[in-house]
């Protein structure tokens, strides 16, 4: 029987111990070699000769950029599969550049059949063209995407419907997220911070942090901090800090000025 290698790129832990158990569970022919959270730490580990992966799941916003950064960085060998929580238009950009796609949360048939296709591709001898990462990027920034306009939130027995308009930020603890409102309210989501970033225009929201994506009218300062991150106020403010990368700096300094 012949064995795949897989790396999984993943920066949520619930998302990793799910993939890993549903491929340890039903693929005898599947062995994790590597987990990667990041952009740089991916691009470190396929920079790695000893590293030869046949399958690689991929996320689409890791903890510090999305993950199309890394084909720019580094050449991808393998079979791309991306991981979403998000079905939109750009799936088809997926699928014309050779890579596949899963929906969160991920299922065994999904799975099966995922690998059953690079099984397929692997097999043949001809290699597949590496994605086009500035088309899959502009594709899922493009201004014709529709966006969530309104966030449903169930309060116990009664339901809130939430304008994104009336959005600040949203962010993540203790294995929830949170949906902060304009005016102060803080509303539970039943669905992780990256479905929700996904959702969003990114004209108007921007992940500042694994942790938090806020909106350009919730930004009430900039400073500059150590090792060259940049520390934002938050209004509402919150009751924890947020940081932005050094990775990101750049990309959020652009972001700004587009507005």
């Amino acid at each position: 029987m012949k064995i795949y290698n897989v790396l999984i790129v993943e920066d949520e832990v619930p998302a990793q111990t799910n993939l890993r158990r549903v491929i340890e569970k039903h693929f005898d022919d599947l062995r994790i070699v590597g987990v990667q959270s990041s952009v740089v730490g991916t691009v470190a580990w396929l920079r790695d000769p000893a590293n030869r992966p046949d399958i690689i799941f991929m996320d689409v916003q890791l903890s510090d950029g999305m993950c199309f950064d890394i084909f720019t960085q580094t050449e991808v060998g393998g079979k791309v599969v991306i991981t979403t929580a998000y079905d939109d238009y750009a799936i088809r950009a997926f699928r014309v550049n050779s890579v596949d796609y899963l929906l969160k949360p991920i299922v065994p048939e999904d799975l099966q059949a995922a690998v059953e296709r690079c099984r397929k591709a692997l097999e043949n001898e001809h290699p597949t063209p590496a994605p086009d990462a500035e088309l899959l990027r502009s594709l899922l920034s493009g201004t014709d995407r529709e966006y969530k306009k309104r966030f449903v939130v169930r309060l116990g027995d009664k339901i809130a419907v939430v304008n994104t308009e009336q959005i600040a930020y949203f962010y993540a603890e203790d294995k929830s997220t949170y949906l902060v409102t304009t005016d102060g309210r803080r509303l539970i989501l039943d669905t992780s911070l990256d479905a929700a970033s996904e959702q969003v225009d990114p004209r108007r929201f921007f992940r500042l942090s694994r942790n938090c994506t806020a909106s350009i009218e919730a930004i009430a300062g900039i400073s500059k901090h150590l090792s060259n991150r940049l520390k934002v106020a938050l209004e509402p403010r919150p009751d924890f800090e947020v940081f932005v990368s050094r990775s990101r700096t750049s990309d959020f300094m652009d972001w700004l000025e587009d507005k």
